[in-house]
This record gives C-alpha cells, structure tokens and sequence, in this order.
C-alpha cells in the first residue's frame, strides 16, 4: 500500500492529541503502550495489525516507563490497553461470549478483568503499514517522545525495575523469592499487586526461553524465522517445575523451556526429569507407534544452559518426581 504524507501527518496529528487525564501534567500511559508497540514491531515480535498482550509487550512497557516516566503515575498496563479504544486508531475486540468490562466510571479495574475478556486490540492497517517501515516508524516513534517526554534524558535513571528483577530471578534463592512474593501481596492493593506479578510473570515467560536459547530442553525443538527476533518464532514455554500458584517461585531454578505438548506432559506427571537431568517416562504411559511418541525421549539427557548457575534446581526435580510423576 502506497503512503504519502499526508498519511503520516494523520497518525502524527492523532499520536499527538492523545486523550489523556490531566493528573501531573497529563497520564503517560497511552504514549508508553506505543511506544511499546512500535518496539515490538521493529523487533518482529508484533507482524499483523492486531496487538494481543504478550510477555515482550507487557515487559516493554515496563522497560519504557522505567526509562521516560518521571512524574508520580502508577504503571499500569491495563489502563492504556483499554483506554486507547478512545482513539481512532485502536479497537478492542473482545473473547467470543464476552462484553468489555466496565467500572463505574467507565475504566478497567484490574489487568484480570482485561486479560478475561478481551481478545486482542486492533490498529489501522495504514498505521501498522507505517510502523512496519523504518523511516515513518521513527518519524512517529520521536513525535510520541518529543511531545510526552520532553525532559527524559535530563534525569539519570539509576536502574529499571526490569533489571532489578532480573537479579532476583537469577540470584534468589527460592525462600527469599517467597518472601518477595508474599510481601508485595500483603502491602499492595490487590489491582497494584496483581500488576506487579503480572510483570514478574511475563519476564520469567520471556527469560527462561532466552536462557534456553529458545529450545525445548527435552525435544531439542528450536525454531527461528529469518527476523531479527528469535521470539517472533518462538515454539517453546516457561515451564515452572514447581507450580508458581503453591510456591510463589519465578526464580531461573525454578524454569524449563519445553514445548506446548511436553509443557503439558510435564505438568500432568508423564515425564520427569531425574537429578542427572535424564529423562523418565512414567511408566503408566501407554501409547501406539508414532513419532510423537513421549516414550522416544526416555534416557536422553535434556539440553541445558550454557550457564550451570542457571540449570534446574536439583530439588525442584526431586520435588517433581515425587509429587508429580505417575508411578
């Protein structure tokens, strides 16, 4: 589709009259999910015109207010998901069976509510169109910056949260990372600490494959595409060996990359993994002759990262295969 300038001073017209509430000097909230959304292009982890929320957008924004935001706001990625559907390029499209929920004052009160019931948001086809080009996408990129975040730059930022939690994910060990856990959960309001986890969630989604080097452990699967990012192709999960739900564990010990159908495997107990990091089949698995089969993976060494700070935590497997596995 051919783009003139006149197409493009539309979309800077609108990125530049975005509707946002008047608190300190004017929300950054909308402003950072493009920006958000305009990296994920570029990086090829966003190629069609709808946006679903991802791991690596929940973690860009995160990363981008960290570094443009100085004024008292609370981040919260819920609020410009669904308040941009008041500008013309973004539509919600919403689950089947599902409506668009709604507080009294016609808000979102929680990313959960968002998460239940919308399906993806849609931009412009031209607008997409642009974003996808180099030349117009820094054209819009810079508008958004230059007309929000005059002063960023100005102010030294001495870390991002992103990075802190890094550390922690690395460098916890699983006790002090419950206690992180157990704390934001008890001092927050439940829509802020819902917020927070959700962001712990995504990073340990989009760390544990990296640290795979996008590869199921067990199945040796590593798919990439000709982009420039290894997860716009990405075919494996973070698998936690022990559940985040009862552990309240995100820590690198805690994490395999495997698979969808392995994940589930997992999970369910017809594989394990034992502490010379060797896989076990259950013996109460039964199948026919396929070459999908999971008994084809019994005996073989899963592959592991580079790094042995960052291989499984023996414990965790003895944990698995104790309560988990079907003997």
């Amino acid at each position: 589709m051919f783009m003139n300038d006149q197409t493009i001073e539309q979309y800077v017209r609108q990125f530049r009259g975005l509707r946002t509430a008047p608190q300190f000097g004017g929300a950054p909230h909308k402003p950072v999910l493009l920006l958000a959304v305009i990296k994920g292009i570029e990086a090829g982890e966003i190629n069609t015109c709808r946006i679903f929320i991802t791991p690596g957008l929940v973690i860009g924004f995160r990363e981008i207010w960290d570094q443009m935001v100085t004024t008292p706001h609370k981040p919260k990625f819920s609020l410009p998901f669904f308040h941009l559907r008041s500008e013309p390029f973004w539509r919600l499209v919403c689950k089947p069976g599902c409506e668009l929920p709604r507080t009294s004052s016609n808000s979102i009160n929680s990313f959960g509510a968002l998460d239940a019931s919308v399906e993806y948001a849609e931009i412009d086809e031209r607008l997409f169109l642009l974003l996808s080009d180099p030349v117009s996408r820094e054209v819009l990129r810079q508008e958004l910056k230059s007309r929000y975040f005059p002063d960023t730059g100005k102010v030294a930022q001495p870390y991002t949260l992103i990075e802190d939690l890094q550390r922690q994910m690395l460098n916890d060990d699983p006790e002090t990372y419950r206690k992180r856990i157990e704390e934001i959960e008890k001092s927050n309001p439940e829509n802020e600490a819902e917020e927070e986890l959700l962001v712990r969630s995504a990073l340990f989604k989009r760390e544990i494959p990296r640290i795979y080097n996008y590869q199921c452990a067990v199945s040796g699967m590593r798919v990439i595409t000709s982009t420039n990012s290894p997860t716009s192709a990405q075919m494996v999960d973070a698998c936690h060996i022990k559940p985040f739900a009862d552990f309240k564990d995100d820590t690198i010990g805690n994490g395999l990359s495997l698979s969808p159908n392995l994940h589930r495997a997992f999970d369910r107990g017809l594989i394990t993994i034992n502490d010379d990091f060797v896989v076990r089949v259950s013996p109460a698995v039964i199948e026919t002759d396929s070459p999908y089969s999971l008994r084809q993976f019994e005996g073989k060494q899963i592959c592991l990262p580079e790094d042995p700070k960052h291989y499984p935590l023996v414990q965790n497997l003895v944990w698995h295969r104790k309560e988990r596995w079907l003997v």
